[in-house]
């Protein structure tokens, strides 16, 4: 029997009817049975202040970490703000990679879709994400890279995957899938 890799994925967006969110649990319909994948809330962590974060830290802080602790690999699915990510996903990621020296990231396997109604699918977003990614040493999936353009036509109005955009969302779950079990064998 091959091994089950869980998936952390966080989602940028907070709306609740989130396109990405929809994106994100479209994923873990497709996903091969090799990953479990599971959307980690991001939506109730406060802003990051060392402050704060002390003996014993904010109880969704120390939620939030054990979680992505827990997860063999971990997947983004963002909007673009600004040419970046979210805030509430910068923070996140923050959250995760402090104390300093004790980062839940590190070496965990990972890969980002960037989501938009624009035409180019969070380019921006994406590469800014990326650039964080080689400082928390996620080894980030390069190919395929995955930008969803237009994203508003990705799903029916009874909310289903539509079929023109089911196919690249399979190819590039199942690279994933790849992705990480080449990393956690490497």
């Amino acid at each position: 029997m091959s091994k089950v890799y869980s998936v952390a994925v966080l989602v940028g967006s907070l709306r609740k009817d989130s396109i990405n969110r929809k994106v994100a649990l479209a994923l873990a319909e497709l996903a091969p049975p090799s990953l479990k994948l599971h959307i980690v809330e991001i939506g109730e962590l406060a802003l990051y202040n060392e402050d704060i974060d002390v003996t014993p830290p904010p109880a969704a802080y120390t939620a939030f970490r054990d979680q992505l602790r827990s997860a063999d690999a971990v997947l983004f699915v963002t909007p673009e703000y600004n040419r970046s990510v979210p805030a509430a996903l910068k923070n996140a990621i923050d959250v995760g990679s402090r104390p300093y020296g004790q980062s839940v990231f590190g070496g965990k396997p990972g890969a980002v879709i960037s989501v938009s109604p624009g035409a180019i699918g969070g380019f921006g977003a994406n590469h800014h994400l990326r650039q964080s990614l080689v400082f928390l040493d996620v080894p980030c999936m390069q190919q395929p890279e995955a930008y969803l353009g237009g994203a508003g036509a990705a799903f029916d109005e009874s909310g289903k995957l539509s079929e023109k955009t089911r196919p690249f969302l399979q190819k590039f779950i199942d690279e994933f899938a790849q992705w990480v079990e080449r990393q956690h064998k490497g």
